[in-house]
């Protein structure tokens, strides 16, 4: 006849304690992730309309008066050592405040809510790169300009930078071109165009590509920190 032993107190007083230790920790574990999907789902709604505000602030100007519709940009100064530059930049500039519909460009001072006024004050280009027989291969041009912006109504400046700039790279040989690059695939050439220029043709068509560059990302540089007023 088989002997029945019966069940140890002890040890089923140490299993329950453990099953309930279990059972408790896994509840609050189930309610903590709970609770972290709960703040999960509530915050995501509202980061995305942040984002979203962020978005329509930074093309709405959310920096400029509320009650400011037009703007007149005078002619910037020049004080950099390449003639015409600050007319080529306007160009840029005027481009970049009209596609952003926010202000409309007026041509008389007098019929605007805000005057824009400021100058070039650096212009360069050097050689960011050699071959191995020290001749360049790709130059470096860079563009500075302050601004300040006045309220027509108030005759007060309302905003103003110094030294907003831009930077771009040249390749002045075929061998430095980067025909996968944003700014190359934007041009009409292609990798087997690139090949078929001399040094001098490569230089001309890059130089300018990247100045038609340069222009564009400091006007809406400049454009960006006036409307937000930083």
């Amino acid at each position: 006849m088989r002997k029945v032993i019966p069940p140890n107190p002890i040890r089923l007083e140490s299993a329950g304690r453990a099953r309930r230790l279990f059972a408790g920790r896994a509840r609050r574990l189930f309610a903590g992730c709970a609770a972290a999907v709960r703040r999960l789902i509530v915050i995501a709604p509202v980061a995305a309309v942040a984002a979203g505000c962020g978005y329509h602030f930074a093309a709405e100007g959310s920096g400029l008066p509320p009650a400011a519709k037009s703007i007149y940009v005078a002619k910037f100064a020049n004080r950099s050592r390449y003639t015409g530059i600050n007319d080529e930049f306007m160009r840029y500039l005027d481009d970049e405040i009209a596609d952003r519909k926010r202000l409309a460009l007026v041509d008389n001072a007098a019929d605007a809510d805000l005057v824009l006024t400021g100058e070039i004050v650096f212009a360069d280009q050097v050689p960011a790169a050699f071959n191995s027989a020290s001749e360049p291969t790709i130059f470096s041009q860079s563009i500075s300009a302050d601004a300040t912006l006045i309220d027509t109504h108030t005759h007060k400046v309302i905003w103003s930078t110094r030294g907003v700039s831009s930077t771009e790279q040249a390749p002045v040989v075929d061998q430095s071109v980067i025909t996968t690059s944003p700014i190359f695939l934007q041009q009409n050439l292609r990798s087997q165009d690139i090949a078929n220029l001399t040094d001098i043709q490569v230089a001309q068509t890059q130089n300018s590509a990247s100045e038609e560059q340069m222009m564009q990302t400091l006007a809406t540089n400049l454009y960006a920190s006036m409307s937000e007023g930083f």
